[in-house]
């Protein structure tokens, strides 16, 4: 039987002592649960070992464990999947967070439904470092700040940073190096606006998260290391 507690007390041991080991802090972490797939049930029993953020991939499955979990008010919700343009409309009032705005179609359409709906949310560029073909994201420069710039324009989705998903299995210093590109391209995109708010960095997954927090992820996707295998 998974206990999520215990799995949550280890992880954050385990994520203290990477931070530690990389001189920051503990507070400048956020750990987001991957909870997609996963029972409303057991989102709560993580609530309960107070776990606030969690991710989901896709957007109605969200949709249905925020009703069934709408008496926890403390949740925070980031959409970390792909987001399909037909979805959009949903996300302004639920989630919090979007990690995974990939281009300029989306992000205007994003921006369009926050409008309608006036409410503000953070919104962070995927980025496609290893230039996967099955994975989405930007992979250029000049075409992340055409994507940023788009997002700057708007009033209501909120450009916060960047996040990648690294192919699997590269090893750890091919790892490290694309997290540290991500972050030297969030540093540039920082300078560029002139807009210290563009501080996040969504890296680093079970495998990885060590890495991730050694190359500066201000958030880390955990889903195995806290729910187990699906």
């Amino acid at each position: 039987m998974v206990s999520i507690k215990d799995n949550l007390t280890y992880i954050r041991e385990q994520i203290s002592l990477a931070a530690t080991n990389a001189g920051r802090s503990l507070e400048d972490i956020l750990l987001i649960a991957v909870s997609k797939k996963k029972t409303s049930a057991m989102i709560n029993d993580a609530v309960l070992a107070n776990q606030i953020a969690f991710g989901e991939n896709m957007v109605q499955e969200a949709i249905n464990k925020m009703s069934e979990l709408s008496n926890i008010i403390k949740i925070e919700w980031h959409m970390i999947g792909h987001l399909q343009k037909n979805k959009v409309k949903f996300c302004p009032g639920k989630f919090q967070w979007v990690h995974s705005i990939d281009s300029i179609e989306l992000a205007k359409k994003l921006e369009e439904h926050c409008g309608l709906k006036q409410h503000k949310l953070n919104v962070l560029i995927q980025v496609n470092l290893s230039k996967e073909k099955s994975k989405f994201g930007v992979q250029q420069l000049d075409e992340l700040f055409k994507l940023a710039e788009t997002i700057q324009e708007g009033n209501w989705a909120k450009l916060r940073g960047l996040m990648t998903i690294p192919e699997p299995e590269l090893g750890e210093v091919p790892t490290r190096k694309i997290f540290e590109k991500l972050r030297m391209w969030k540093d540039r995109m920082q300078k560029e606006f002139g807009s210290p708010e563009i501080n996040e960095l969504s890296m680093g997954m079970t495998a990885d998260f060590q890495w991730a927090i050694q190359e500066g992820a201000t958030m880390i996707r955990l889903g195995t290391a806290i729910f187990g295998s699906r």
